[in-house]
């Protein structure tokens, strides 16, 4: 977490993140991240993973 307040849902509880920490969703686990207000996070996948968990729904990719 870069900046702000953050709440990861999970199916056996909570996880409340705050500036300056860092969390691992474990692979497989089903999550969904919560915020109240604005919040500034860095999030690191391996590649080709989509963020909704299925090829048809992955972002596509846009050359920079």
């Amino acid at each position: 977490m870069l900046k702000g307040n953050l709440t990861i849902q999970m199916r056996d509880g909570d996880v409340h993140l705050k500036a300056g920490d860092l969390y691992v969703v474990p692979k497989g686990v089903e999550h969904r991240p919560v915020a109240a207000e604005e919040v500034h996070l860095l999030l690191i996948e391996p590649v080709g993973t989509p963020n909704t968990g299925g090829d048809a729904t992955a972002a596509s990719k846009h050359a920079i």
